[in-house]
């Protein structure tokens, strides 16, 4: 177990953070999730007042925790397609970039927090969100700008929610099959109700002492 022993203010961190079936999927192939979210009404614990979600007292601490150091998400265009948006509000509440090769129509000045980043790739989302944010974190939140962050080596963290479930076939939280070998730290495992949730430190990243 680490012991944290410093009072040190925690750095950004550019995390991919996800819930996933035990055999590695984060949605079915039509873009269902909810074999893999019932944890977040699996307790008697509320998460935040304002929030439906009721989870068990370790969850509910750790979501806590998430949502006080977030400071912005990276999404790809599919991301934001599939939520129509998020109706012009992204329900963290924090800047959203969104990486396309275009703006959708009707959306040039609809949401001054939902941001498209359409030159620079993945690269230049990344930076315009850890510019946002300021000391928090940042989230990416879909399987295709994960697998972009680890390729160019802008990941710091993975956190999986690991879901009781084996879906047997959908969308893999890491696409591809040219994936190169990473080391990972040892994970800090918070086990809830219905999940297990575990996160990683990729190599780069030293390890608290």
């Amino acid at each position: 177990m680490t012991n944290h022993t410093s009072s040190s203010p925690k750095p950004q961190t550019v995390i991919a953070d996800m819930a996933m079936s035990l055999d590695g999927f984060i949605a079915t192939p039509d873009d269902q999730i909810d074999a893999l979210t019932g944890w977040y009404w699996a307790g008697d614990t509320e998460v935040a007042p304002g929030l439906p979600f009721r989870t068990s007292a370790a969850t509910a601490q750790l979501l806590r925790d998430v949502m006080s150091r977030l400071g912005a998400v990276v999404g790809g265009r599919r991301y934001f397609d599939l939520a129509e948006g998020w109706g012009g509000a992204h329900p963290t509440g924090v800047p959203v970039f969104i990486v396309t090769h275009s703006v959708p129509a009707g959306w040039e000045d609809a949401a001054p927090n939902i941001n498209f980043v359409t030159e620079g790739g993945i690269e230049r989302a990344v930076a315009l969100a850890k510019e946002a944010a300021g000391d928090k974190d940042v989230a990416i939140a879909t399987p295709t700008t994960v697998r972009q962050c680890l390729d160019a080596g802008l990941l710091d963290e993975i956190s999986v929610n690991v879901a009781p479930v084996l879906l047997g076939s959908g969308q893999r939280f890491f696409p591809g099959e040219d994936l190169q070998q990473i080391a990972l730290s040892d994970p800090e495992v918070t086990v809830g109700t219905g999940v297990t949730h575990l996160r990683y430190r990729l190599a780069k990243t030293p390890v608290a002492a």
